[in-house]
Parts: structure tokens; C-alpha cells; sequence
């Protein structure tokens, strides 16, 4: 027997006892399974109206989900909303605005941008999904030269919490375009967004790769220089243990390193000015810092494309010390014993640190620093949670008060209380019988 919704809308209606009902609901994050009622693949902003307001009429929840990098928690009841199949990417070159569908990933906006001369602010993972990110907020490689990826939001379209869809802007529904803009979830199913675009003619990025006998040094340098980067330049600071596996590059595999990313809109040698205190921090035993077209700038982060499992957790830091490095370096140095891959610092503030002319929900934007700590192996999945309670503890005396959604999750603490308030309010308003979850 076909589900209600089967004769509502255009895309496939999937339950359990479907063929491809499981690659339907799969997150890029295998370590999230879902078990979802029934899955709806949108294939029209249309089949979300329709999907969202027989959810309302039976009482019962909708989980949305494009490109699952942020998948975290299992979904186990109600509609699980895929909207991968709204892939549309259109550049204005007049106005360089790009108009993205929601299933839409930085990589098939970065072809059609370039093609004008243009680039997204996107983030480090050409990878993931551009709405899911801009909700979020946005901090990727361009934070200090250009903020908040959401910043650039002119727009977006969405389906309500009863099934209306509307247009949310400054001058239209500017609750919700206020709201959109770093509030995350729960205030409807954004199907379409226009984003601005920038020129980037020209960019200095790359990555410095430090063996473990120079990652104290290299991280204590990089950290003590970061008060007088210049406000284009942006950098992270990535203690890596690359495992002994046949995908990882052989002059990787099994090492611990430091990478160190730079990211510099710009001339060549104002971007090599910028980097020199950079390279004479420790010898690298690679660089490959220099000229990038901005449309290869995911190179900088270099982030696995591939579906794999995952656990990811992180914090905000207000500002960093030397004291900051010895308890970072004690934790998850070269010679420290953790259970994480990765232990990322992120330098920002500079442009993120600017709100929009009428505000947004985007939290963090008084932080200096993005801390991240992420591994791949589930054998070791049972034992992060600790681990990372640990360090976020140990790493209190610089934490911020906010946390970022995109980095941290959707708990409790993400928003002030003033923020997290306003937010409420606006979510009651689109969506008044709580269908989202």
C-alpha cells in the first residue's frame, strides 16, 4: 500500500520495506543511522509545502536533510524531508548574486561562479552543503578578509511550519531573515537562497606541513603571531595523526604532523609578506603555499569528500596566550596520548567580528577562535565524549560564552540568552505547532 503522501508530491515517498529507503535517508556521516517513519525526496519546493502540511495535519514531526555533514543525532520517528535533489545553481554576473537550491553543494556553486569571474565565500569543504552551512552562520577559510558566509545572504525562500512558503529578506518576513541568518533550526525548510558573490582575482593560500619534532614550536609561534595578522589574512593551526591506512598519502601515513593553512585574498607578494613569519616559524617539510585561483581554494583545507563515520565536537575561544598553548599542547601535542585525529585551532574576528547592518542570529562573532576536535575511527568513538569534556574544561579560562551550531551542535548554550530568546519567538511565529523537530 503507497503512503498518503505518495499522491502529494512528485518525488519519492520511501518507507522501511522500500527499496532505497536506506541509501535514501543516509547522512554523509555513517556514524548517524536514521530511522525515519517515512522519507519525502523533495523534488520541488512544492513537495516540501505539501510534505509540511500533512505532517501538520497528523501531528507528527519533520526532519530535513541535504548533504548530512552535520547529521549528529538519529532521527527515529516521523518524516525525514531529503532535499538533495533541488540542486539548481544560477549566477547573475549584473548583480552577482547566485540563486542555490537547497540540495546544493560549494562545489557546484564554485564552477558556475567562476565562470564569471566570480567566487562564494564558502567554506572549507567544497563538500558540504551550502544552506545547511549558511544557517549556521559560515566561518570557513575567508573568516578574517570577508566574515560570516551569511552575511552575503540576500534572501531565501522557505516553507513554513504550516506549509506556506515565503520569501524572507530585509524587507520581507525580516523576523525571519534576522533569524535565518545563523539560527540554524527550527524556523522552517529553506528551499532556495541568492547569495552575493565577490571578485577574487587573486588569492595566496596553502598549507605548511610541520613534522612532530616542530609542532611545539610551530604552534606556540603560530598562536603568538596571530595578534598581528593582518585582517586578510586567515589561518588555522591543525594537529593531524594521520593513520597508517592505503588512502592516506605515503609521506602522511602514520605521521603526526601540524598543519598550518593561510588563506590571503591578494597579490602574490603581499600574500608571501604576510606568510614569511609563517615559514620561519620551524622548516616545513612541505609548503605549498602560494598563487591558488579562488576556485580551487577547498585545497586549503583539503577536506575527505568521501561518506565516512564520524565525531566531531567544538568551542569558541574568546583569546589565546601561551598558557593557551602549553594546556592545548599538553592535551593533543605530538607527545600528548588522545584519542582525537584531529585538534584544530582557527584564528577569525577580523571581518566576523562586523554584524550586518540590522543584526543576525550568528553567535560567536566576539570569539577569536574556532576550537575543533574530530576523529574517524569508531573504535574509539566511546571514549570522545570524555575526552572532549576534558578539554573544553581545561580550555575554560579562554572559552566564550557562545558557542557556533556549525562547530558545536544546536544545545542549549549556542545563543546568549537575549539571542536564544528572540529566537524562540520567531520559530513560535513560522512554526506555531512545533512540526519541526
Amino acid at each position: 500500500m503507497s503512503h498518503p503522501l505518495a499522491s502529494r508530491v512528485t518525488g519519492p515517498v520511501l518507507t522501511p520495506d522500500h527499496d532505497g529507503f536506506a541509501d535514501e535517508i543516509a547522512p554523509h556521516n555513517r556514524a548517524v543511522v536514521h530511522a525515519p517513519d517515512v522519507a519525502v525526496g523533495a523534488a520541488s519546493t512544492q513537495d516540501v509545502a505539501e510534505t509540511v502540511r500533512w505532517a501538520a495535519e497528523q501531528g507528527v514531526p519533520v526532519h530535513v536533510l541535504a548533504t548530512g555533514h552535520g547529521a549528529t543525532t538519529p532521527v527515529t520517528s516521523g518524516v525525514l524531508l531529503t532535499t538533495r535533489r533541488l540542486g539548481g545553481v544560477d549566477v547573475d554576473p549584473a548583480t552577482r548574486v547566485a540563486t542555490i537550491d537547497a540540495g546544493a553543494r560549494w562545489s557546484d556553486v564554485v564552477p558556475v561562479a567562476d565562470a564569471h569571474g566570480l567566487t562564494p565565500i564558502a567554506g572549507s569543504s567544497a563538500n558540504v552543503g551550502v544552506v545547511g552551512y549558511l544557517l549556521g552562520g559560515g566561518l570557513g577559510p575567508f573568516a578574517r578578509s570577508h566574515g560570516f558566509s551569511s552575511d552575503l545572504l540576500e534572501s531565501l525562500t522557505v516553507v513554513t511550519g504550516t506549509g506556506a512558503v515565503v520569501a524572507a529578506s530585509a524587507d520581507e518576513h525580516p523576523d525571519l531573515f534576522w533569524a535565518l541568518r545563523g539560527g540554524k533550526v527550527g524556523l522552517g525548510v529553506v528551499t532556495q537562497v541568492r547569495l552575493r558573490l565577490v571578485a577574487m582575482p587573486e588569492l595566496y593560500a596553502g598549507t605548511l606541513f610541520f613534522g612532530a619534532e616542530h609542532v611545539d614550536t610551530a604552534l606556540r609561534g603560530w598562536l603568538a603571531w596571530t595578534p598581528t595578522a593582518d585582517a586578510a589574512t586567515t589561518t588555522s593551526a591543525a594537529i593531524v595523526r594521520f593513520p597508517p591506512l592505503e588512502v592516506i598519502p605515503e609521506f602522511l601515513r602514520g605521521r603526526t604532523v601540524l598543519l598550518l593553512r593561510v588563506a590571503r585574498p591578494g597579490g602574490e607578494a603581499a600574500g608571501a609578506a604576510a606568510a614569511a613569519p609563517l615559514r620561519a616559524l620551524a622548516p616545513a617539510f612541505l609548503d605549498t603555499v602560494g598563487v591558488l585561483p579562488a576556485a580551487r581554494a577547498a585545497e586549503i583545507h583539503n577536506d575527505p569528500g568521501q561518506p565516512g563515520p564520524g565525531w566531531v565536537r567544538g568551542m569558541l575561544l574568546d583569546r589565546a596566550d601561551d598558557e593557551l598553548a602549553s594546556t592545548w599542547l599538553g592535551l593533543v601535542g605530538a607527545d600528548a596520548s588522545t584519542p582525537f585525529m584531529a585538534a584544530e585551532l582557527r584564528h577569525v574576528a577580523g571581518a566576523a567580528g562586523v554584524d550586518v547592518p540590522d543584526g543576525s542570529a550568528v553567535s560567536g562573532r566576539g570569539s577569536a577562535f574556532v576550537v575543533s576536535v574530530a576523529s574517524g575511527d569508531p573504535s574509539l568513538f566511546a571514549e570522545l565524549p570524555a575526552a572532549a569534556d576534558v578539554l573544553a574544561e581545561a580550555l575554560a579560562p579562554w572559552a566564550s560564552t557562545e558557542v557556533n551550531p556549525n562547530f558545536c551542535g544546536t544545545g542549549t548554550a549556542v545563543w546568549t540568552p537575549e539571542t536564544a530568546d528572540r529566537l524562540t519567538r520567531v520559530r513560535r511565529t513560522y512554526d506555531p505547532a512545533g512540526v519541526f523537530a
